[in-house]
């Protein structure tokens, strides 16, 4: 015999019916739940915000290395009274190189007080006596594999006091980049943990102030899906709630943290500039903390009623 198909007008109208019984004993549960709904729900909060927070931490300082590693300059810093002209012309002959550009030391020192939110130059040089800096040369390397053995060969010509070049910079944002990814790797494991504990205790306790109410349902022929598929969906709604708090408290703090670099010295605004996310991210970002929210709410639940439900 072929199964009886339901007339769509009923079988949307079933869907309807059961929809609301799970919304409404869902709902009922959460007000069962008082304040240990808080207690999961902080828990969940504080677990994602730092998840976000080291993620967003760890998309900005790749996006940073990348901003820096696609800089292929080095830089020459000349003994006092050597003009940058008279080394421009020997470095440009080298196969390695790019672009040469001089910096003067009274433009650098003009830059300089710029990023320092001044433009008073003989007040600032008034305690010094005269220009502090010296003669620099921006050198511009073909590609990232010549930089190192160019300013090698920069640094032993005559006249060149120091070289400067990023390599040793990217080199430790790479390591402290890989270090802070397994420190947080670690604390939200911690926390994933506790969350799902602080989850399986809330609901548990509300499935223990309802036993009447379900030994009613089991005798009434109710199915254990049926039973307990609404503290399921406490707990994911835990997560959710957890996640939409933990979001907002993430763009509040990147607010802040950006009209905090708008308000500091040019360089410091571009630093700024530097540490924002792409389109990708910042909707990946949300998304995230939701779906691992709604996980971890999901598995503290299903450890929750697992007990009951064996019975």
């Amino acid at each position: 015999m072929k199964a009886q198909r339901l007339p769509k007008s009923q079988g949307l109208k079933l869907f309807t019916t059961n929809a609301n019984y799970l919304l409404q004993e869902t709902l009922r549960g959460l007000l069962r739940g008082g304040w240990m709904n808080w207690a999961a729900i902080s828990t969940v909060t504080v677990l994602l915000f730092l998840l976000g927070m080291s993620l967003q931490t760890s998309w900005q300082i790749t996006g940073l290395l990348g901003q820096m590693g696609s800089r292929l300059e080095v830089t020459a810093y000349l003994q006092p009274d050597i003009p940058g002209q008279e080394l421009q012309s020997t470095i440009a002959q080298f196969p390695d190189v790019s672009s040469v550009t001089v910096i003067s030391k009274d433009q650098a020192w003009q830059e300089l007080l710029q990023d320092l939110g001044t433009t008073d130059v003989a007040g600032a040089t008034e305690g010094l006596g005269e220009n502090p800096l010296v003669d620099s040369l921006k050198v511009r390397a073909k590609s990232a594999d010549k930089v190192t053995s160019l300013a090698t060969k920069i640094a032993r010509l005559r006249g060149v006091e120091s070289v400067q070049y990023l390599d040793e910079a990217l080199q430790q944002l790479n390591q402290l980049n890989r270090w802070f990814g397994r420190l947080s790797l670690g604390v939200v494991a911690l926390l994933t943990l506790t969350a799902i504990a602080v989850i399986t205790t809330t609901i548990r306790l509300i499935v223990i102030a309802r036993s009447q109410e379900i030994e009613v349902m089991t005798l009434v022929g109710a199915t254990t899906t049926w039973i307990y598929l609404p503290f399921i969906l406490q707990g994911i709604t835990f997560g959710l709630a957890g996640g939409l708090i933990a979001w907002g408290a993430i763009m509040i703090s990147r607010q802040i943290l950006q009209s905090t670099f708008a308000r500091q010295a040019s360089f410091l605004q571009t630093l700024g500039q530097g540490l924002n996310l792409n389109n990708w991210q910042t909707l990946a970002l949300p998304l995230i903390l939701l779906g691992f929210g709604s996980l971890v709410g999901l598995m503290g639940s299903l450890f929750a009623v697992r007990r009951f439900a064996l019975k």
